[in-house]
């Protein structure tokens, strides 16, 4: 048993020819972020605030679509969502509908500690976020020109996309690259479990681009797209109706305590069995220190650390040799 950390920056459609300029702030940002959490987990941080600090400093990155960076709403409007579960003691709290709120994740946390709820969304969660002082700014400070193309596109399209779904060509209805070989920006989580096999999830996202004003993904619904008990925690990113038909996160959990399966066994029956093709990918640690990033689509922007020394950051899946 030892301490295991995992993140990820959303799953999806996301092109092998992604070009170097648009991969490599993505990775750097991984990389980064895990050497947040590792150092966190070095220093004895509970598992909680690991994954809290991970997923800000994540948020705060525009290359991902939560935070700044968050994608837009079909009236061109960001509403930000986030989740965070201690699995110690099945304490959690969630937000939904966030346009002024610098760091969702803070505040999903929050409501977990300082009221008698769970969620909290729009207007109710915005006010109680006035009231606890957390940072806010103008909602224009989260719409970056690169979404405002990507809604365009969408719109033209007629469809809600996915994190990293790829334009279609009109004329031909078939998937395409965006010009510049650039993906969709992806929802972001963190699980981790330190030495003594307490562990913690968080995840947070701006949605689907071209969504409905007021549609809530599986970012915050507890067990859907966050997920954290005493033998795992799940963080899982993707098309947000499937995750939550398939209760994704704690599926992971259940296999694992109804079956006996291991948590990679249990991770990959969820993705790869139990959830449609191209629809979802997942971080997950065990209170053993095990990690496991399975995912049915193309990519997802991940990485992992454990305290044995190995780590890995990485896009697609790796190459497969007879």
């Amino acid at each position: 048993m030892g301490w295991a950390i995992a993140l990820h920056g959303g799953a999806g459609d996301i092109p092998l020819s992604l070009p170097p300029e648009r991969r490599q702030p993505r990775e750097e940002a991984l990389r980064h972020c895990l050497q947040i959490g590792v150092e966190a987990l070095k220093a004895k941080l509970p598992p909680l605030d690991v994954v809290e600090r991970v997923v800000r400093e994540l948020e705060n990155i525009p290359q991902f679509n939560a935070g700044k960076g968050s994608v837009l709403t079909s009236k061109g409007t960001v509403e930000m969502e986030a989740s965070i579960m201690d699995g110690t003691t099945m304490n959690c709290g969630a937000v939904s509908g966030l346009t002024t709120v610098v760091n969702a994740v803070s505040l999903a946390r929050l409501v977990m500690e300082k009221t008698p709820h769970i969620y909290l969304a729009f207007d109710g969660a915005e006010e109680f976020a006035r009231q606890q002082g957390v940072e806010t700014l103008d909602s224009t400070h989260f719409i970056t020109a690169e979404n405002i193309e990507r809604l365009k596109q969408a719109i033209e399209a007629n469809r809600v996309q996915i994190d990293y779904t790829q334009p279609i060509q009109n004329d031909t209805k078939k998937e395409t690259a965006i010009g510049n070989g650039d993906s969709q920006i992806g929802t972001v989580g963190c699980v981790a479990v330190d030495g003594n096999g307490n562990l913690a999830s968080a995840t947070s996202t701006g949605g689907l681009v071209n969504k409905m004003v007021g549609r809530i993904g599986d970012t915050p619904v507890i067990g859907a797209g966050t997920y954290a008990d005493a033998r795992c925690a799940v963080s899982a990113t993707g098309k947000g109706e499937a995750i939550i038909r398939g209760t994704v996160a704690r599926d992971v959990a259940a296999l694992m305590e109804f079956k006996g399966l291991s948590l990679e066994e249990a991770a990959t029956c969820v993705v790869h069995e139990r959830t449609p093709k191209g629809t979802v990918g997942l971080v997950a640690v065990s209170a053993k220190g095990e990690v496991t990033m399975p995912f049915n689509t193309t990519g997802m922007f991940r990485a992992c650390a454990t305290e044995d020394g190995y780590s890995e950051i990485s896009i697609w899946p790796a190459p497969k040799f007879e």
